[in-house]
This record gives structure tokens, C-alpha cells and sequence, in this order.
């Protein structure tokens, strides 16, 4: 679902710019720093790269190939 919303023309610059960068969508860049500030405001007592990295093994995790484990 998508949803329109308006936001600063200096927001919108500042995440095209970024986006180029990143190799992201402006779309894309704008609701990975929305994720990264959320988990932020969630969890105040942690450092952003803590929260980056663990957002990113999360993903990471999420798109790897499942395999049953077993033990011995």
C-alpha cells in the first residue's frame, strides 16, 4: 500500500541527493531514515551504528536462503 504524503522541498532534495549515493529509490531512502528514526525513538540508549547494523542483518536475514539446521 502506498500512501502520498508531502513533505519539504529541502527534505526532498536532501533524500534525492542521498538517494543517488545510496543507490535507492528517493522513495526508498526516505522510509529507511523513517525505519532508522523509529528504532531510534524506540531505543534511545543505543548508538545509531548498533541500530544500522542490526537493521541490516535483520534484512539480510530475511532474504537469505532457508535451511533446516541439525544438531550433532
Amino acid at each position: 500500500m502506498s500512501t502520498v504524503i508531502r513533505i519539504s522541498d529541502r527534505l526532498a532534495e536532501e533524500a534525492k541527493t542521498r538517494s543517488k549515493v545510496e543507490h535507492r529509490s528517493m522513495t526508498s531512502q526516505l522510509e529507511y531514515w523513517a525505519t532508522i528514526g523509529k528504532a531510534a525513538e524506540e531505543n534511545p540508549d543505543l548508538p545509531f551504528s548498533f541500530i544500522k547494523e542490526t537493521l541490516l542483518a535483520m534484512a539480510e536475514m530475511k532474504d537469505a536462503p532457508k535451511e533446516e539446521y541439525t544438531f550433532g
